[in-house]
């Protein structure tokens, strides 16, 4: 069975970057856009990137613009936009399709892993985020009205984070 480590994706910057290299870390994986109504959990998963990253947690957040075109900015401009506002310091990977003919193969994976209500594999919206574990394989997914910094987010990490 493939795990999250047998994909890669290019960064904001252009690189493309093997998932492998976060081999043993917890990781919480965010489909983001600038313009949503949610772009305020930035700040959230941002906290949580901070407190967290030397016990082994790494947010990845992944912009799209899929939703009502609200992630339209160029690489450049997203990078000074997350810098600029939240202080975003966890990596950011280029521009995705989190749903149709062009899905990004790490968000089908994590799709079909982690299901939505009613066993729907879309993503709904912006700020879904996906919860993995040390091993590659996804633990739990979470919608978009999901909190990052929530108790029960906080309670998930905390968890794999002492597996």
């Amino acid at each position: 069975m493939s795990t999250v480590y047998d994909f890669a994706a290019d960064t904001l910057g252009g690189d493309k970057v093997a998932l492998d290299q976060y081999r043993g870390r917890v990781l919480l994986v965010v489909n983001t856009a600038s313009k949503c109504g949610f772009t305020p959990q930035y700040q959230e998963l941002e906290k949580l990137y901070r407190e967290y990253q030397d016990r082994g947690l790494v947010v990845l957040g992944f912009p799209c613009n899929q939703f009502l075109q609200q992630e339209p900015g160029k690489a450049e401009d997203i990078a000074a936009f997350c810098e600029r506002n939240f202080g975003v310091s966890f990596p950011l990977f280029a521009k995705i399709d989190v749903n149709g003919a062009h899905t990004h193969p790490l968000f089908a994976h994590l799709k079909k892993q982690a299901r939505g209500v009613l066993g729907t594999q879309a993503v709904k919206w912006n700020f879904t985020k996906f919860l993995v574990k040390k091993d590659g394989s996804v633990y739990k997914r979470y919608a978009p009205r999901t909190s990052p910094d929530s108790l029960r987010v906080r309670g998930d990490i905390d968890k794999l984070l002492a597996e």
